[in-house]
């Protein structure tokens, strides 16, 4: 394994982290007596496996249902000293019910202490309001600190870029978890902050919101060639010394092998990338054309600023996978969540773009006279069943 200073923490972390959201029994919260064994057994295995590899970073969430209570039962039983146990707490109204939430968390973990907590989902200005105003989130946050209970305090964000710089700037945080990967960029910016703050990056899903990188389509395969899609996001993502470590979500002890063939070639990523990023531009390139690839997300409005809060930047953004990297799974199930996604995949899918007058919304962009076509037809393509995030799925 390799390790990077996560920042200010000075702690010693893995490049790959053992994500908690996909190996436990209910995205609900159910009695620990109902938890089938061969669950728990799967969920200690995978535990086990991370660790021997050195992947002793174990990540988890209170919105994560059964996670915490299962993962209590076996993080007990592993040496302390050598594990980084990290739980996310999301902000809420008062300081009371986050002070509740966050004794449930960390008596589900049965440990003595936490190394990191993250405040969970600073998603909207008025997240970050609950977390840093007098008597808010973060004030009972530093009284479990100075118990002992946390020794570091960070934040996880789905949120706009905005929102995400404003978080870092308050300087509050010892370190961020953010969505960056190769088919998404725009939080660069935001990791420069965090940088410059000496602030902890660790990167979110990068397999499966990086593209369902696990069941890539074909055309994928051969531009990432000779890595696979997914080994190429990791070495993509590794590459800038930025970024510190990388979640894997594995449901399996098996989910970390081809993670793993990162590390050897993690010295020679100048050498192997290149010609890769090449291959991935010229390809957009020929099937989106020049100028629209280069200048698609100029001048676009906010959700917030358009008729019936239609996402035009994130619903273009999934038109362009799909068209460039045959990315349709990825793009209709990402589409499909507009509308159901809350302030996690926030805005409106375009189906009732024929109504809409985007012309204001518009106005400051290249290609707004065809973008009211390309949203039609991107609904065309990508309108499905409607999706909802893995924490509102029952069992």
């Amino acid at each position: 394994m390799r390790y990077r200073r996560f920042g200010r923490t000075q702690l010693p972390m893995p490049v790959f982290s053992c994500g908690g959201m996909r190996y436990q029994f209910s995205w609900q919260d159910v009695s620990p007596s109902t938890i089938p064994e061969e669950n728990q057994r799967n969920l200690e295995a995978t535990i086990r496996r991370a660790v021997e590899l050195g992947i002793n970073h174990i990540e988890t969430a209170r919105g994560y249902g059964t996670s915490e209570v299962q993962l209590g039962k076996i993080l007990p039983r592993l040496p302390r000293e050598k594990l980084i146990v990290q739980t996310k707490v999301g902000p809420r109204p008062t300081a009371k019910e986050f002070r509740e939430t966050l004794e449930t968390s960390l008596r589900n973990l049965r440990l003595d202490y936490i190394d990191l907590l993250g405040i969970h989902g600073i998603n909207l200005p008025e997240h970050l309001e609950q977390v840093l105003r007098p008597r808010g989130c973060l004030e009972v946050a530093r009284e479990f600190q100075a118990a002992g209970k946390i020794r570091f305090i960070g934040f996880s964000t789905h949120g706009s870029l905005e929102v995400i710089r404003q978080a870092i700037a308050s300087d509050v945080f010892d370190y961020v978890n953010l969505h960056w990967y190769y088919i998404n960029q725009q939080n660069w910016p935001a990791i420069l902050d965090a940088q410059a703050r000496d602030m902890g990056v660790f990167i979110i899903s990068p397999a499966d919101k990086g593209g369902m990188l696990y069941k890539p389509p074909q055309r994928l395969v051969e531009l990432c060639a000779p890595l696979s899609p997914m080994l190429f996001n990791d070495l993509f993502c590794l590459s800038h010394p930025q970024v510190h470590t990388l979640s894997i979500g594995a449901a399996r002890p098996s989910d970390f092998d081809e993670h793993l063939k990162a590390l050897d070639l993690l010295d020679q990523a100048e050498e192997i990338l290149p010609p890769i990023l090449a291959q991935l531009e010229q390809a957009a390139i020929e099937r989106l054309g020049e100028d629209w690839y280069r200048t698609w997300h100029q001048g676009l409005p906010d959700y917030r600023h358009t008729p019936a809060e239609v996402n035009i930047p994130v619903i273009l953004w999934l038109w362009n996978l799909a068209q460039a990297y045959d990315l349709l799974d990825y793009a209709r199930m990402r589409y499909n969540l507009l509308g159901n996604g809350g302030h996690w995949f926030p805005g409106a899918n375009a189906a009732q773009v024929k109504h809409l007058d985007l012309a204001p919304s518009l106005q400051n962009s290249p290609h707004r006279q065809k973008i009211p076509q390309i949203l039609q037809a991107a609904h065309d393509l990508l309108s499905g069943t409607p999706q909802q995030r893995l924490s509102q799925s029952s069992g």
